[in-house]
């Protein structure tokens, strides 16, 4: 393209010489007031603000509505935040991501996440990561259903998940992720090794947590896992203050992720197990993720018809296991809603499933978030038993067996304070401190 050439601007004019001469004697403006601006904390809010709200606002005219609900939260004192907590907002969104034509890359709404994110204000960062669950889990979901074709491109999805992962390239700064590993043969606060440690500093275990990321221009399927798994890491560092809504979606498509595609999905009902808990004389159904007549052929149900009823007994013990934890069926039915069955490697799994443990212990979730990871992470560790996935079976199980352990122990508190003598008129005696003796 040829740009066009102003050659009268390229040699000054003779009457306007001495005025150029005497404009560059001028002093350079002071840059104290710029420097005054730049460090007043009033200042500065008020640019986020404004910014926050400009970016609402633009957004009211993406969304098919009356755009009243978003100019309502443009208007508050933290505009990011009130849509992030706003139930309203999150449905206007969640609609238009969810849309069949959608993750195009003349999307609207792709565009002013992706534009969003490059925003140095990191409250609208955090507004564009808390629809990373939905993004990526319609964008996975869209790529491995069989009628992918029938969608539009998905280079508007593919856009904001790059866009993610770019700023965690460029944290990283081309180092891995390391993790220490416990020696138990060095002493430590909890304990003290039986043997004499040996003073070997070069001992020290250290795990690869993920490799040194490279750049990345366009998402290539061999790429894919590492890219979302990638921008879920970065979703895992602000989990702590993603709303709940958020978290929600991430439990549902992670259920959905490890096979909800499968005919005999209808069979979470729990309907007729009475001759399944007399067969084998107990409710705890995880031992039979491991059976290989599961009628499961790399996560999908097998055609034959004589393995019905071992793939519906699979079935059928994550809803007696539902029931013995004291989690409500429907909830585990919900999670169908959302999501297909995807391939699920290590570097894609390893982020779901840290993520899920927060939302499985995370201190201030809700119940309904820490039910949503409980049935998830069941159906993860069918998943992997079947796929024959080392890590994700360890990893899978550790949370299951803490998961039982605190509701086990929720469950007695709650029984123990409901048995508790009440009587209102009878005032209860404080304790008397004790007092310990020693003998000179």
């Amino acid at each position: 393209m040829d740009f066009p050439h102003n050659h009268s601007t390229n040699f000054p004019s003779p009457s306007s010489s001495s005025t150029s001469s005497s404009t560059a004697r001028q002093p350079p403006p002071s840059t104290a007031t710029t420097s005054t601006t730049d460090n007043d904390p009033m200042h500065s809010w008020w640019e986020s603000v404004s910014k926050q709200r400009s970016r609402i606002l633009s957004l009211s005219y993406l969304l098919p509505s009356d755009g009243t609900t978003l100019s309502s939260l443009a208007d508050s004192d933290r505009p990011a935040l009130s849509l992030l907590s706003s139930p309203a907002a999150y449905s206007l969104i969640s609609s238009a991501l969810s849309s069949p034509t959608s993750g195009s890359g003349s999307d609207p709404l792709c565009q002013w996440l992706y534009e969003t994110f490059q925003s140095s204000d990191p409250h609208l960062r955090l507004l564009v990561l808390s629809f990373l669950p939905l993004l990526s889990g319609t964008y996975l979901s869209r790529i491995h259903t069989s009628d992918s074709s029938s969608f539009p491109s998905f280079s508007g999805f593919e856009a904001v998940l790059l866009a993610v992962y770019s700023s965690e390239v460029k944290s990283r700064s081309g180092k891995p992720l390391l993790v220490q590993i416990p020696d138990l043969s060095q002493p430590s606060l909890y304990h003290a090794p039986r043997n004499k440690p040996a003073d070997d500093r070069s001992r020290q275990s250290v795990g690869l947590l993920s490799p040194p990321l490279e750049p990345h221009l366009a998402v290539k399927s061999t790429k894919r896992a590492v890219i979302v798994g990638t921008a879920l890491d970065c979703y895992y560092k602000q989990v702590s203050q993603m709303p709940a809504w958020s978290k929600l979606d991430f439990c549902t498509f992670a259920a959905a992720w490890a096979g909800q595609d499968c005919p005999c999905r209808t069979k979470l009902d729990g309907d007729d197990l009475d001759h399944h808990e007399s067969g084998n004389g107990n409710s705890n159904g995880h031992d039979h993720f491991f059976r290989k007549d599961s009628g499961f052929s790399n996560g999908t149900r097998s055609r034959d018809g004589d393995d019905v009823g071992t793939e519906d007994d699979v079935i059928k013990d994550v809803v007696v296991e539902m029931d013995n934890l004291g989690i409500n069926k429907e909830d585990a039915e919900n999670l169908e809603k959302k999501g297909v069955r995807i391939p699920l490697p290590w570097e894609l799994l390893r982020p779901v499933v840290t993520i899920l443990g927060h939302c499985l212990f995370g201190p201030s979730n809700s119940q309904d978030e820490k039910d949503a990871a409980s049935i998830a992470i069941r159906c993860l560790y069918a998943r992997a038993s079947h796929d024959l996935a080392p890590q994700a079976i360890l990893a899978l199980q550790s949370l299951i067996r803490l998961d039982k352990s605190a509701r086990a122990a929720a469950k007695a508190a709650a029984t123990v304070v409901a048995n508790a003598p009440s009587n209102a008129n009878t005032p209860s005696k404080a304790k008397k401190p004790e007092i310990l003796l020693v003998s000179k």
